[in-house]
């Protein structure tokens, strides 16, 4: 229990009533907030053939999604949150479509990492890991695929089998070495 006269500057704008500060406290009523808006890297926007492929239906997607809800609004109610993520999700994917720089290396007959190759590489001491040098919004680590602008790709483009690239970390950089190099036909 708090005494009169006790300094307790992190209890400011506490009550002992029980009462909250609003910054707190979720409004009801209506959808507020913000979409999320996506901003692209700024880099080059290299995409592999599939990667096309996915921004294209993930652009149809998502304009199929805002035409239905869109269908949905009454003319009376403002537009919800839902419908303005989508058109904000558009709008990225589109643009990046526009920025597309197709690069088809299926099938390329080079010992050297580029991008859209599959590289295998182990770290000292570590198992062998594959990896494929893709575009930006394809990228997803967990299953393999790195950005080409991630540090690990940028430290393995150009290297060749048989080549150790440094890859910087906290406490120092790892040493990776280039067991394979491939471009697959599809």
């Amino acid at each position: 229990m708090l005494r009169t006269g006790v300094h307790a500057p992190f209890l400011k704008g506490f009550s002992i009533m029980g009462s909250m500060s609003r910054a707190f406290v979720k409004e009801d009523g209506g959808e507020g907030g913000e979409p999320v808006r996506r901003q692209a890297s700024g880099k080059p926007n290299y995409v592999t053939p599939e990667g096309l492929e996915a921004l294209g239906a993930r652009a149809s997607a998502l304009a199929w999604k805002r035409a239905e809800l869109v269908s949905r609004q009454r003319p009376d109610e403002p537009r919800s949150l839902e419908l303005r993520q989508a058109e904000a999700d558009l709008e990225y994917y589109e643009s990046q479509l526009k920025r597309a720089i197709l690069v088809d290396n299926r099938g390329l007959d080079a010992r050297d990492v580029r991008f859209g190759a599959v590289v295998s590489v182990a770290e000292e001491g570590g198992a062998a890991r594959e990896y494929r040098i893709v575009g930006e919004d394809e990228a997803d680590p967990a299953s393999g695929k790195l950005n080409w602008s991630s540090p690990l790709a940028a430290a393995l483009l150009g290297a060749s089998p048989g080549a150790k690239v440094a890859l910087p970390r906290k406490g120092g950089a790892a040493q990776i070495e280039v067991l394979s190099v491939s471009y697959p036909a599809k």
